[in-house]
């Protein structure tokens, strides 16, 4: 009877840290979101530089790894398709093979845009520690390929390579790398539905 009383305790303990585990990640989650002028600002001048990509009948090239690499992916989908704004992605593993294969993986994102990217274009970039050695390339390579502008999404460290290079920064102030993707993510739909100017629309 004692040890089933123990483990009820136990069960309620944890139960207990597990809810406020969940309470305080929304809490904090959702903390890096709320609106503040120099965010907004922000969102409003990248939406301005998209708006004259596509009025220039120039396109976004948009990169990342891993998560960010899926974000990458999904922006690019709903720039083109929803807001209309011709925006690529590079996640195809054939390119990212053959290109890390030929050129090392530290050189695909850099050789990408310089076989892909054409000057007066858009670069965006999404690293979350703001430090991958192929993504400061590609900024590079998108400052010699004369790309008008470079927007960069960063977290971790605020000066980080990545956030040197780039025209606009967003910059979440976050280590944990959860937070950073989601934030992310949330600021890039942002605009796809500030360019659209709404947020309620069908899916065809």
């Amino acid at each position: 009877m004692q040890n089933e009383r123990e483990r009820n305790s136990g069960v309620l303990e944890s139960m207990k840290d597990e809810k406020k585990f969940v309470n305080d990640y929304l809490s904090d989650l959702s903390s890096l979101v709320q609106p503040e002028e120099n965010l907004v600002n922000k969102l409003l001048d990248i939406k301005k530089k998209i708006i004259d990509i596509n009025e220039s009948k120039k396109k976004i090239l948009i990169f990342g790894n891993g998560g960010s690499a899926a974000i990458a992916s999904h922006f690019s989908v709903d720039m083109t398709k929803n807001a209309k704004v011709r925006c690529v992605n590079f996640n195809e593993a054939d390119l990212i093979t053959c290109f890390s294969n030929d050129y090392g993986y530290e050189k695909w994102v850099e050789k990408a845009v310089e076989f892909y990217g054409d000057p007066g274009d858009m670069l965006i970039i999404i690293s979350s520690s703001g430090k991958s050695k192929n993504i400061v390339n590609g900024c590079i390579a998108a400052k010699n390929k004369k790309f008008k502008y470079i927007v960069t999404l960063t977290g971790q460290e605020n000066s980080n390579p990545v956030s040197k290079l780039g025209d606009v920064n967003l910059w979440v102030n976050s280590k944990a790398y959860n937070f950073i993707e989601n934030t992310h993510q949330i600021w890039l739909l942002t605009i796809v539905d500030l360019i659209i100017g709404k947020r309620e629309y069908p899916s065809n």
